[in-house]
């Protein structure tokens, strides 16, 4: 088995140029929400795209279905450019990215424990698979065809129902000898604050994130709190993410006050990421963040203006992810790309010479 502690992450490609791609991708994104396939031309664009919902009820070899029978149909209706001769997977970590196995992924259920998703793909489809962590194929994405297109150094930040990260540094995507490097969501930013999925305590993901958000909308109703969350209809009677910013948008006191103290963990690990990694920028992308913008990102800024170290305050951008919803399919594109020539990696082909 290869070992972490044996790689060195590729060179990053510092835009589309510097990949200098010659056949298109086929790119799968696997979420716990939403599995999406499509073809990936060189240029980033993205062709035939098709999409359902996770069938997480149904269990591993369901969902491996779901996604075996996507990238199927993809590849029959779409092969502008040629047929795609690599596979690229997005999907939740914790993850053996060398030999294409989800190890024990928190939000897929025990049903995924040691699945070995290119394994599987490679005997459907007969195309070599490279599989890694969603916001690893995220950073590669922004890092080519997006928001961090040119830069060495970067953080990619995603807020959504959870918070992960990934680490670019002097162009190349770190990866930790666990393969784990990056799960910035578990930052601590309040010692005494509510507890997080992960079993620790005031982490970013537990302030921040769609579930954070909503864990302390659930604790303010339970408390008996007056707010018009009560009057919004989500998952067994509860407010969604969404109402509560909703509710903050219309004044309502208990989801601003919820609201206020996300935006202010988020804004307190900025400042830490910045002193700690000294990015060029950093890139944040989730559902969360697209739905709140300058609301989420201008605090960070200006608590980085006022308090991060002078030098790296002074050069670091916070700016909002390029590629939406396709992150995971354009940076799936990339991750190929650039893992394919390597035999060391699942799927990789003999190293020229």
């Amino acid at each position: 088995m290869i070992s972490p502690q044996d790689l060195r992450s590729p060179q990053v490609p510092a835009g589309a140029d510097a990949l200098a791609a010659r056949e298109p991708v086929l790119a799968l994104d696997l979420g716990g929400t939403r599995v999406r396939a499509a073809v990936v031309m060189p240029d980033g664009t993205v062709a035939g795209r098709r999409e359902q919902a996770t069938p997480l009820a149904d269990a591993a070899d369901a969902v491996l279905d779901a996604c075996q029978r996507l990238l199927s149909d993809v590849r029959a209706e779409v092969a502008p450019g040629g047929e795609p001769r690599l596979i690229g997977v997005s999907c939740p970590g914790p993850l053996d990215a060398w030999n294409g196995v989800m190890l024990d992924p928190p939000n897929m259920g025990p049903t995924f424990h040691d699945v070995g998703i290119g394994e599987r793909l490679e005997a459907a489809l007969s195309l070599p698979v490279f599989v890694e962590r969603d916001t690893l194929v995220a950073a590669l994405g922004e890092a080519v065809f997006g928001a961090a297109r040119g830069c060495r150094d970067f953080l990619y930040l995603t807020v959504s129902t959870g918070i992960g990260g990934a680490v670019v540094s002097d162009g190349h995507l770190l990866l930790g000898p666990d393969g784990t490097f990056g799960e910035l969501g578990h930052i601590t930013v309040d010692m005494d604050g509510e507890p997080c999925g992960c079993g620790g305590r005031g982490h970013l993901e537990a302030l921040a994130s769609g579930t954070g958000i909503l864990g302390q909308a659930r604790i303010a109703l339970d408390g008996g709190a007056t707010t018009v969350l009560r009057e919004f209809a989500g998952v067994a009677g509860r407010p969604s993410a969404r109402d509560v910013a909703d509710a903050a948008e219309r004044g309502d006191q208990v989801a601003a006050s919820i609201m206020d103290r996300a935006r202010r963990a988020f804004a307190a690990a900025c400042v830490s990421f910045v002193d700690i990694f000294d990015p060029d920028v950093i890139v944040v992308g989730g559902a969360i963040a697209d739905g709140q913008g300058d609301r989420l990102l201008d605090p960070a800024r200006a608590l980085i203006e006022a308090t991060a170290f002078r030098l790296p305050r002074r050069r670091v951008r916070i700016e909002p992810a390029a590629l939406g919803q396709d992150v995971g399919l354009v940076g799936a594109f990339v991750l190929a790309t650039i893992r394919s020539p390597d035999p060391r990696w699942r799927g990789g082909r003999p190293l020229p010479g």
